[in-house]
């Protein structure tokens, strides 16, 4: 009995409630079709994400946007030494965006977002071979941000947002019995809220260029009372109960964006950001359990690392009706090469993108993004439990967004 209890808790601790490595930057379609560059991009709402200080240097007075994006995502997996083969049967993921903004005079300009910048899913076979670890699992956050900025000089604007987040997250997975088969499933479930901000800060050295900062706060989604529901033979149950609550802390890392744009002539805009992403704040995976906290609290290594994220774009504007754009960017894998696990696997990913604007009205505008991202195929292991294994991603992320500015 004393193994069947230190494998349920064992395999329960490595599950991780956060998205390895997954941020979901599709707050604006224009952005999106450029590599997903944004912090020196100004004119409209959308810089309540990408830079708050574009508020005050907006083209029209009043600016609202509403848009969305579809996730297809397939991760394929093989197994090390062996011919097993597996792959993910994912669900659609829906990123939104909701903006309003407004300048109350040449200096202030004020606005309001709903969005979603970090969220995944992954969805294995129930009976894969990794079930262990993970079955299924689904994240996702949901940010409020107010927003106001200030135009200082012609030179110089700032701006800033606070932002009020509300996430859940749900987990699946396997108990192994037995060290052999499959008779039990956990499932993890909780919501939490928190809180952080937004700020950056815009140079216009002359009408051709144009420079970009903007700082994302870490926000700690700490989990309180989730709850916990063990499906597992009747023999253990007075061991470890059918039901718990946990508590658990969530990081979603900072980040800061370094951008400028140039306007190469009255049709062409370039674009080049580097985004640094704090992931190093996702050293450890803490479990905390209301009952048997003596047998179940865990604290699990997933040491992360800071990474760098490099993107290119550009727009061209075909005539008054449509303009076309598109970028490409990479992003290195924040995870550790010991600590992999297959919950929502982040890899080295190669991204591009292309889109256009149509322009019915003079005020509406329509936009369209087209996202493809590409991980390198690679070998990794989670060494806790000796599982290895080969990866690859593919990810398709089509995106309609409307916009009306007056």
């Amino acid at each position: 009995m004393k193994r069947v209890l230190l494998l349920l808790v064992s395999f329960v601790m490595v599950a991780s409630v956060f998205a390895g490595g997954y941020q979901v930057r599709l707050q604006g379609h224009r952005q999106t079709a450029m590599g997903l560059v944004g912090v020196s991009l100004r004119g409209d709402a959308s810089n309540i994400f990408y830079n708050p200080a574009g508020l005050s240097l907006m083209n029209d007075k009043y600016s609202f946007m509403v848009g969305g994006s579809g996730i297809f995502s397939s991760t394929a997996f093989a197994l090390e030494n062996s011919t097993y083969k597996a792959e993910t049967d994912n669900p659609i993921g829906t990123p939104f965006f909701v903006y309003g903004a407004t300048q109350i005079n040449d200096k202030l300009g004020v606005g309001i977002g709903v969005y979603t910048p970090y969220g995944s899913s992954a969805k294995w076979d129930d009976d894969w071979v990794g079930a262990h670890l993970i079955q299924n699992i689904s994240l996702k956050a949901i940010f409020i941000q107010p927003t106001v900025s200030y135009k200082i000089s012609e030179l110089i604007s700032i701006g800033a947002g606070f932002v009020f987040a509300t996430g859940d997250v749900e987990i699946n997975r396997a108990l192994p019995y037995n060290s052999a088969n499959i008779n039990g499933e956990v499932n993890l479930k909780g919501s939490t809220t928190a809180f952080g901000f937004n700020a950056g800060i815009m140079v216009t050295p002359n009408e051709k260029w144009n420079i970009g900062i903007d700082y994302r706060s870490e926000i700690n989604m700490k989990m309180e009372g989730g709850d916990a529901v063990f499906t597992i033979p009747s023999s253990v149950t007075a061991i470890i109960p059918a039901t718990n609550k946990f508590d658990a802390e969530l990081p979603l890392p900072a980040n800061l964006d370094v951008g400028f744009s140039y306007q190469a002539s009255e049709k062409l805009l370039l674009s080049a950001e580097v985004n640094y992403v704090f992931w190093g704040t996702y050293d450890s995976l803490k479990f905390e359990f209301e009952q048997k906290p003596e047998l179940l609290n865990s604290s699990n290594p997933r040491e992360y690392s800071n990474t760098m994220i490099f993107r290119v774009g550009g727009e061209y504007v075909i005539n008054d009706m449509v303009t076309v754009r598109g970028g490409a960017y990479y992003d290195p894998t924040p995870t550790n090469k010991d600590y992999f696990t297959p919950e929502t696997p982040s890899l080295n990913t190669y991204g591009f993108s292309f889109g256009l604007t149509i322009n019915p009205t003079e005020n509406l505008a329509i936009d369209i993004s087209y996202l493809h991202l590409e991980t390198q195929k690679d070998t990794k292991s989670y060494s806790p439990e000796y599982f290895t294994g080969e990866y690859q991603t593919r990810t398709m992320i089509p995106g309609i967004g409307i916009s009306y500015n007056f």
